[in-house]
């Protein structure tokens, strides 16, 4: 048997097919075309991993092996599997073939991934340019996903089916972070940094049997680490994102994680949420997000008359959209035992007006469970500091905690990067909720109130760090000493000169 590939092996394959379109393709553009194939290859691997068991087991019966391959997860057409695109890398309309084989994957597995491949065009003049050099580069791209050592079989990846799902699932996560570190201002609509989304999901975790949401889902990653901290499979995934291409990163990121209760919708979550119960929005135990910053134009003129009720609190500024999510959001929390984490800017601590009063109102509600500022440049496409707000139908008290973590971390390019101890750290006082020097404040609601519901994290965490007493006969010798030794100098400088008949 061969032997197993390992994370690294698979993660430097990916990275180098990515050469086939660095310099000519924007990476905002050809992470879709990397991430397509990717899943393309992986079903491909497995159905044909799961093909040889059946024949294995039912002793070459092929009517048998047949009706055990319609009852996989995927079901993968004749002609659309990887080995049949790569066996036609050399066709003249290799860009249409590739499309063709898409739309039958879709179509086959239509409750799934309807709608996935709508945002991607293999044959695209615009995007991967002409006949000759978009077949060249196609033909590139299929030839470095045929790497003898990219089998992506379970029996090839990891221990088992499982093992094999976490380490493709990771590659596809590699690839969307690095695809992140060069996007720029962009990467911020797919991507949170796994660190950052590990510490949402332990500030509120999941249980077994929760339902957990995310208006603006991205990638889907949060989500996933979500998932990852209940400890099992019994929960109940549910996202909302806006980009269509992100969207479908979701989806595929879902299915490469072995995620299959998970219910990922295309839309604009302020304007037209889908995730719906009845007349109502549904609600869910855990709500995670980490929303665009400070969105410009995102309903604010049809907000009023939100037939949902979600800003009764005061309607957000039309250009600063941060309460918009962040009322979703508690419109969507469990009425029993909600919790939201959500990521933003500092201005939403601060900033007045509509702002302003509305938090206030979340305040005096005693929803406002914790407020914890992260160091600066920690997110791919702004080097500003954020922090998270954590909110709370289950209160112990009516104060708010205040974590300063904004001075702990690990200084990379081109990102900071939260380390273990970083998170455990906050998580400590976080559920520890008490005061800590320099570092954590426990704020009763009282004492915000009178500082105007001003979350400002300074007004309550005090990191000032007094300078050391200073000695001053010891500072006073030293400057004698020095008047000495200078002397001493000056006389001998004045003896060369003399010397020189200066």
């Amino acid at each position: 048997m061969a032997e197993t590939i390992t994370q690294e092996e698979i993660n430097a394959i990916l990275w180098r097919a990515c050469d086939t379109f660095r310099g000519t393709v924007d990476p905002a553009e050809y992470k879709n075309y990397i991430l397509v194939m990717l899943f393309v290859k992986y079903i491909s691997d497995v159905w044909r991993d799961r093909r040889a068991q059946y024949e294995a087991r039912y002793a070459g019966n092929e009517q048998r092996v047949a009706r055990a391959m319609r009852a996989e997860p995927f079901v993968l057409p004749e002609g659309s599997s990887f080995d049949a695109l790569y066996a036609q890398r050399n066709a003249p309309n290799l860009g249409e073939v590739i499309n063709i084989a898409l739309a039958a994957i879709e179509q086959a597995n239509i409750e799934k991934l309807e709608g996935v491949f709508r945002n991607i065009d293999f044959n695209s003049e615009a995007a991967l340019g002409r006949a000759r050099e978009r077949n060249e580069r196609l033909g590139n791209l299929l030839n470095d996903f045929a790497d003898p050592r990219l089998d992506l079989r379970p029996s090839r990846v990891g221990n088992g089916a499982l093992a094999g799902a976490d380490i493709i699932g990771n590659a596809y996560e590699y690839l969307i972070a690095r695809f992140a570190a060069g996007a720029g201002k962009k990467a911020g609509e797919f991507y949170t940094p796994p660190e950052v989304s590990q510490l949402l999901a332990r500030l509120v975790a999941p249980q077994p049997g929760d339902r957990i949401g995310d208006p603006a889902c991205g990638s889907g990653s949060l989500l996933i680490k979500c998932a990852q901290q209940v400890g099992s499979d019994d929960y109940y995934l549910y996202g909302q994102e806006n980009n269509g291409s992100t969207w479908a990163l979701a989806k595929m990121n879902m299915f490469l994680h072995n995620v299959s209760s998970a219910r990922v919708d295309w839309g604009d979550t302020l304007r037209n949420p889908t995730l719906l119960e009845g007349d109502g929005l549904m609600t869910f135990n855990v709500v995670v997000a980490n929303p665009p910053f400070s969105l410009d134009k995102w309903g604010a003129e049809a907000a009023a008359d939100d037939p949902y009720q979600r800003f009764w609190r005061g309607v957000p500024p039309k250009g600063t959209g941060d309460y918009a999510f962040i009322s979703h959001m508690i419109a969507t929390m469990d009425a029993h035992d909600g919790r939201v984490a959500v990521i933003v800017p500092h201005g939403v601590l601060f900033r007045g007006g509509a702002e302003g009063r509305i938090r206030q109102q979340l305040i005096v509600e005693n929803l406002l469970h914790a407020v914890i500022g992260l160091p600066p440049n920690v997110f791919y496409g702004t080097g500003i500091p954020v922090a998270v707000l954590v909110f709370r139908r289950q209160r112990p008290d009516d104060a708010v905690l205040f974590i300063d973590a904004s001075r702990a971390f690990e200084a990379a390019t081109p990102q900071n990067r939260l380390r273990p101890q970083d998170l455990d750290r906050i998580l400590a006082a976080y559920r520890g909720r008490a005061f800590v020097e320099r570092y954590a404040y426990l704020a009763p609601r009282a004492e915000i109130a009178e500082n105007d519901y001003n979350l400002n994290i300074p007004r309550y965490v005090d990191t000032y760090v007094p300078e050391p007493p200073v000695n001053l006969d010891a500072v006073a010798a030293e400057i004698a000493d020095l008047d000495a030794r200078l002397a001493v100098v000056q006389g001998r400088m004045q003896g060369y000169l003399r010397e020189l008949g200066l």
